[in-house]
């Protein structure tokens, strides 16, 4: 009996040996007991573009790449050049009772070959325009009624889209409407022009 209480009573003393380890994994933040956080503040110090190419490197992709992959997206890369999506475009509609327009139309940014075809009510009036740096003119006569002007983008030039500015007066030269485009081969621009009685 008493040899068990003695066995029960007894008190055991374990020891524990702690193990340490130095960590010297790439990318930490480089702390040691003589330099404090100072490496790690100079880490926290990167540019922007540093941040970027970090996060790019660790597979996360920034706003500027994602925004670039959706634009590029958009278009349709074909023998080596970005095609751009034909979509129409609708610049307005207007009113005036002048039985003549003016349109001035000119390549809004580098000329490169830009070329139009101008429709009323879906008539080809002016063929084959090539967009330059100077406003071209050209007068046109409206009938009583909807006036749909279409231009037609032809090509895109050596840099692509077509793009164009322009601006429409009626014939006691006020301003009716002052748009740009870029479109697509192919893709036409429209506004339309009612002309009362």
């Amino acid at each position: 009996m008493h040899s068990q209480e003695d066995k029960i009573g007894a008190k055991k003393t374990i020891s524990i040996k702690a193990k340490t380890t130095s960590v010297n994994k790439s990318g930490d933040l480089n702390f040691d007991a003589t330099k404090g956080f100072k490496n790690a503040y100079n880490n926290s110090q990167k540019t922007q573009a540093q941040k970027d190419l970090d996060l790019k490197n660790k597979g996360i992709i920034s706003q500027a790449k994602i925004n670039e992959e959706r634009i590029l997206k958009a278009y349709k890369k074909i023998n080596g050049r970005y095609q751009y999506p034909k979509i129409d475009q609708d610049l307005g509609s207007f009113r005036t009772d002048s039985n003549n327009i003016t349109i001035i139309c000119r390549d809004f940014q580098y000329p490169d070959g830009d070329m139009v075809t101008i429709l009323v009510n879906d008539i080809p009036i002016i063929r084959n325009i090539t967009l330059e740096r100077n406003y071209k003119k050209f007068t046109i006569p409206i009938g009583i009624g909807i006036n749909k002007i279409a231009f037609i983008a032809l090509n895109q030039g050596t840099s692509g889209p077509n793009t164009a500015a322009f601006k429409v007066y009626d014939d006691k030269n006020n301003l009716i409407s002052s748009n740009e485009w870029n479109l697509a081969t192919g893709a036409v621009a429209t506004i339309l022009i009612a002309k009362d009685k």
